[in-house]
């Protein structure tokens, strides 16, 4: 299953990497990290691994790494805003339980 971008989320990366001059897209992946085992990493991709598996989502490249893709596979990256708050969300089908704080999951 892919690693997609919302409409949203894929604009305002575009933007980022338009403002930062540089970069091919994002790449996500999973650490074991927090209270519930899992946390996200979300960072700008200049160039790709060779390892990396690749998606394009609305004219973006999402890279991920093999490792990751298992507790990846099927989410969308969406970027919303609620009231002041604005941020990525990971809307992740593979997700069991995730820590109060909203910083940590399990699959």
């Amino acid at each position: 299953m892919p690693v997609t971008l919302s409409e949203a989320a894929a604009g305002h990366i575009s933007k980022f990497i338009a403002k930062r001059g540089k970069g091919i897209g994002i790449r996500l992946g999973v650490r074991t990290s927090g209270c519930s085992g899992m946390a996200y990493k979300l960072e700008f991709a200049d160039s790709p691994n060779p390892e990396d598996i690749e998606f394009v989502s609305h004219g973006v490249k999402v890279l991920v790494d093999p490792k990751s893709l298992p507790y990846l596979a099927g989410t969308e990256l969406d970027y919303t805003r609620e009231g002041l708050n604005e941020g990525f969300k990971f809307n992740n089908p593979n997700v069991k339980d995730a820590c109060g704080c909203g910083e940590s999951f399990n699959v």
